[in-house]
Order: structure tokens, then sequence, then C-alpha cells
């Protein structure tokens, strides 16, 4: 597989695909906004226990039940450029075991997978800020989360970017499904646009989420881990 964009050897045009896991999610929709709006991709593919909302003539959906187990659709998963991985829980109210079977055991059954079939893509996952890249901090969901980070690099893909958001700003009717988070937003919704504003660099919007990583899909960031400033420079073309 070439590199994005690129042309093969015979100067034909390559055909760019984009994998998304999770986008029925709050951060997912709005990747999935983008990549249907860019360009330059060519075909996107969701997976997920539901189907997605949306409808375009390069979309394709893989409703598939079990996430962490991938072995009767794996030729379904070959051929991408790109696997973007928005899918996460809450910790709240979880044991840590519980929680590190859905976050560190389904990120990492699906990165695996891709990583054998697509070793020339790029894989982009979605953490959070103040992840713990030492696994030996007092909070349980950075620990768990730096755990899967950790093991992300070490696999063999082109590239491996750790997206780091804090507070982000639904946009385009885009709804978190968390209950809590949707309180949240519904309380300081009004006061969102005001505070991006002024923190320009710390709050992020759905859209800076998914342009930023389309750019950097695209070219490559020179670092695995992005947190929220860099993210709101890749997403406006600022590198």
């Amino acid at each position: 597989m070439s590199s994005w964009g690129q042309r093969d050897r015979r100067g034909r045009d390559n055909s760019v695909k984009v994998l998304i896991f999770g986008a029925t999610g709050m951060v997912g929709q709005g990747v999935l906004r983008e990549c249907l709006n860019a360009p330059d991709v060519d075909a996107v593919t969701t997976i997920g226990r539901t189907p997605v909302e949306q409808t375009s003539a390069k979309l394709r959906q893989i409703v598939h039940a079990d996430l962490a187990d991938y072995r009767g659709i794996e030729e379904q998963l070959r051929g991408f450029d790109a696997g973007f991985f928005c899918l996460g829980v809450s910790s709240g109210g979880v044991s840590e075991a519980e929680y590190t079977r859905l976050t560190h055991d389904g990120t990492m059954a699906a990165a695996s997978v891709l990583a054998r079939l697509n070793p020339d893509s790029v894989f982009t996952y979605v953490t959070g800020a103040g992840t713990d890249s030492t696994e030996r901090g007092r909070v349980m969901w950075a620990r768990v989360k730096g755990k899967t980070e950790n093991e992300l690099m070490k696999l063999p893909f082109r590239g491996v970017y750790l997206f780091r958001p804090g507070v982000i700003q639904p946009l385009h009717g885009i709804k978190s499904k968390t209950t809590s988070y949707r309180w949240f937003y519904n309380v300081a919704g009004p006061l969102l646009p005001l505070a991006r504003a002024w923190l320009p660099d710390v709050i992020l919007t759905t859209e800076d989420m998914g342009r930023a990583m389309l750019a950097v899909a695209r070219a490559g960031a020179g670092r695995a881990v992005l947190e929220a400033k860099d993210i709101a420079r890749w997403a406006r073309g600022d590198r």
C-alpha cells in the first residue's frame, strides 16, 4: 500500500480508505462527518455494535456484536489507510478489571488485527488528557489508558497517534451517548463557545478532532502523543 494520496508506480491514483471504530459516539460522529466531507477520502467504513444514522455514497457499515473478536470478519478489515479508534467508556462505577477489559483489551484486539492486515496504515487512538504513561499513578482510568497507549506504540503500523483531548464541544447536532456527559453539555453548552474563544488550544470541538485526525494521517505528526493544544493546531492547519 502506498502513502496517503500518492500515485502508485503506474501513475494511478490510490483510493484512500478509512475505518472508524465507535462512529456512533460523540467523537466518532465528528470524525465520521469530517471523513465523509474530505475530498481526498474515497471510502469510509464504520464498525460498531449499532449502525450510524449518516448516509453517503462512500459510506459502508459493518455491524459487529463482539468488538473483542474479529475472526469472522477479517477479510472486511483489509485495505485501509487509516484506522480511527473512537470507542470509549466512562470509568465511573466500573471496577479496574472491567474497565481494563473494555478499554485496554478491546482496543488491543482491534489494533492487533489491523496492524497485521494493514501494516502500512496509520492508527489513531482517542485517549484523554491526564493519561498516565508510567502506568503507576493513583488514577485508575489514567493507568489503564497509559498501558493501552504504551502497547499500541509497539504495534507495527506506519504510524500510531494518541489523541489526548480534554473538553470537547459537540457541533452540528452531535450528542454524547453518556448520560453524565449529556448533563454536562446541557449545563455548560451555552458557555463553551465563549470559553473556547478564550482558550482555543484547550477546548476542542468534534470538528477539530476529525480534521486533526485526517491531517495527521495524511502527513504524520512527528510525535506519537498529541495533547489538546497539538490537536487544535493540526485542526486549523498550523503545524
